[in-house]
């Protein structure tokens, strides 16, 4: 109740706020362009919006692909306790779908009305670009909807004999959020990488502006990416149900499910800097200013931040992955592995979070004897 509650309060919030943007009006007869957003600016609430409703979209894509997975290596399997234990896990993971699925949802409709609102020229441009993808983004997210409620309610009645059934929907809950995916990551890439547009910004060609130079290796980083952020909020619910368990039986449960959440997350979380460097690299190869001015320019020290959190990440996993080891038989012996692959993380993290160069002022660089490494001279 609480729940609902704010999120109405929250809707009602924006729009009071939004309504008085909505009140700003262009001089004369001239369409409106632009509004300011009250308070913390335009740029800063669609930034917000945004942030999470990519954060909760990421959960509710990337779970279902580790979930079906796991429910068919249960229903591959022979055992009936192993049977019934990765059922069990498959239906804890897409439990959590639920509770993230309504708040997606929401904070995309915030998203919409903020750039109706706030940037109605904008909005306007990419309505007439895409405004078929935006067709079928509403039938698929419908799609979406339909398919999740009915492989989460289905889970009982749609077993024995009927079991393919059920991860035939789990298969379609997947194509439909990768479908989805795929078509927003094309709204999001034709505004670094424009392509099938004239040079008047007219479009000439739909596929050739959905197929931009970004659109492929952002869907590739963001698919990734997604099963990473997924893994990670599984095993963070398990840890706390794990603390929450009043029975031995419970524990043992949430404990597997929180190994297997973040051996999972850690798993893609290895292949995911591969697809970043791929990502930058076609942005590189499209326009090197832009590259430059994202890496090098006044975005330079987010990058040394991001740098910096991937290493504690990695570090954190793996020490996660070496205390669950600690309660299984027999993992003493993998115990001198450890020591060598905390050194290789952290080599690996103080080169990665190590810049080329700083961009600082004069001074700065003069603090610091100059843009680049004291000691390496690069």
């Amino acid at each position: 109740m609480r729940r609902k509650f704010f999120f109405i309060f929250l809707v009602l919030f924006f729009g009071i706020l939004l309504g008085s943007a909505f009140a700003q009006q262009a001089p004369g007869d001239q369409p409106v362009e632009y509004r300011a957003f009250p308070l913390i600016g335009s740029r800063v609430a669609v930034w917000i919006a945004a942030q999470l409703h990519i954060m909760f979209g990421a959960f509710i894509l990337g779970v279902p692909i580790f979930a079906v997975i796991v429910e068919f290596i249960g229903f591959f399997t022979r055992d009936p306790y192993d049977k019934q234990r990765y059922d069990r896990l498959a239906r804890e993971f897409t439990k959590l779908l639920l509770i993230a699925f309504s708040a997606t949802a929401i904070w995309g409709a915030i998203l919409t009305f903020l750039f109706i609102g706030l940037y109605p020229k904008f909005f306007n441009y990419m309505t007439n670009i895409f405004a078929p993808t935006m067709w079928a983004y509403a039938f698929l997210f419908f799609g979406e909807t339909f398919t999740l409620y009915l492989y989460w309610y289905g889970w009982d009645w749609l077993q024995g004999r009927k079991k393919k059934f059920h991860l035939a929907l789990g298969v379609l809950l997947n194509l439909f959020g990768t479908t989805l995916l795929f078509i927003a990551d094309s709204w999001a890439t034709f505004q670094m990488t424009p392509s099938g547009i004239d040079e008047k910004g007219n479009l000439v060609s739909l596929w050739g502006a959905i197929h931009n130079y970004a659109w492929m290796p952002l869907n590739i980083h963001r698919l990734i990416a997604n099963v990473v952020f997924g893994g990670s909020i599984a095993a963070a619910y398990a840890a706390f149900r794990f603390l929450s368990a009043e029975t031995e039986e419970e524990r043992a449960h949430y404990d597997w499910m929180g190994y297997i959440g973040n051996f999972i997350a850690i798993q893609a979380f290895i292949v995911l800097p591969f697809a970043g460097y791929y990502f930058g690299r076609e942005i590189y190869a499209y326009d090197q200013q832009l590259g430059i001015t994202m890496m090098g320019g006044f975005l330079s020290w987010l990058w040394i931040i991001q740098a910096i959190l991937i290493g504690i990440i990695f570090l954190s996993s793996n020490y996660y992955l070496w205390i669950g080891m600690e309660r299984i038989p027999g993992a003493e012996r993998y115990r001198m592995y450890t020591r060598l692959i905390l050194l290789v993380l952290i080599v690996g993290t103080l080169v990665w979070a190590t810049p080329h160069s700083l961009v600082a002022s004069l001074e700065e660089a003069r603090k610091m004897g100059g843009a680049h490494h004291p000691l390496l001279g690069v």
